[in-house]
């Protein structure tokens, strides 16, 4: 089946972030189905380079099929928390783009399991050949854990009696199928909020648990600012809080402001290793209007300090 059109989420911006140079050498490291990466690679004179990175291997084939036969593209099937252990990184980076959380190509294809709005298997992984499912974790993990996860990264108020019925769900029969999920929560918790669906904190939660979300993101930033040259942009989108609230804070730590609260002395700041540019970004309403998905974006970009 054909896929739905995939629209890059704040394109101009995120691009305009990044301070193209045509001799430099940038990193997408969410490759999607590769808007953010056209744009980049457009700006590039033959000298230039691009590194495209994804942990999805669908998303590999696409970036084969479109870009493996131009000379200055090289392609990784990796997670971007891993990318400092790319020798083509190894000289150093002019620019680090990330679009992260999931794509709309996954949440458009029932069978990669990431959507309650069409019943599939109960996968939600990014990369389908490494790593549990979810229908995995929900069969071995026990009741505290399920609900710690739904709360911690769902921010699911019902976490707790979610796990429970779970729990109970699976002395019968385990949860292998979306639709099985979305129709538990439902039951459970009701349509309280207008206009949102009552599972979709739980596969939020579930999503972020089974990827290691977060915990890609940090390693991520790590690795960009390690690699990146001074002088050089690190551009990332987010799409919910928890992300958002790591990048900021990314930025602020190596920011070299005083550390510290009020109620006790303040810490010496370390050294800063990055300045800001400008402050958080947001679609426009024209854009929201157009895409919904992108509703949620923020924007944050930083520029590495000599």
């Amino acid at each position: 089946m054909a896929e739905r059109q995939h629209i890059p989420v704040m394109l101009n911006e995120a691009v305009e972030g990044l301070a193209v140079r045509a001799g430099g050498r940038y990193l997408d490291g969410t490759f999607g189905r590769g808007g953010h990466a056209r744009a980049v690679l457009s700006r590039l004179g033959p000298d230039g380079r691009l590194l495209l990175m994804d942990r999805d291997p669908q998303a590999i084939a696409t970036a084969q099929r479109e870009f493996a036969a131009d000379p200055r593209v090289s392609i990784r099937h990796a997670n971007f928390s891993t990318l400092a252990e790319w020798d083509e990184t190894a000289d150093g980076l002019d620019g680090v783009l990330l679009d992260l959380g999931v794509s709309s190509p996954q949440l458009d294809e029932a069978s990669r399991g990431f959507s309650f709005m069409a019943d599939g298997p109960l996968d939600m992984r990014m990369d389908p050949t490494q790593g549990e499912s979810a229908a995995d974790f929900l069969a071995h993990a026990d009741e505290r854990e399920i609900a710690d996860v739904l709360w911690i990264y769902g921010e699911e108020r019902f976490s707790r009696k979610i796990a429970r019925a779970i729990v109970e769900h699976r002395k019968d029969s385990l949860l292998t199928r979306t639709g099985e999920l979305a129709a538990l929560v439902e039951r459970l918790i009701g349509r309280r909020e207008p206009g949102k669906h009552p599972a979709t904190r739980t596969f939020q939660a579930l999503r972020i648990r089974v990827n290691r979300e977060l915990e890609s993101v940090e390693r991520g930033l790590d690795a960009a600012l390690e690699r990146l040259k001074p002088g050089g942009r690190l551009s990332v989108i987010s799409f919910h809080s928890l992300e958002d609230r790591l990048v900021k804070q990314f930025i602020r730590d190596h920011s070299g402001r005083v550390q510290g609260s009020r109620r006790g002395p303040p810490v010496a700041a370390a050294p800063a290793k990055l300045a800001a540019i400008g402050k958080a970004q947001f679609p426009s309403d024209a854009e929201q209007a157009a895409n919904p998905r992108a509703r949620s974006a923020v924007l944050r970009v930083a520029e590495k300090l000599a």
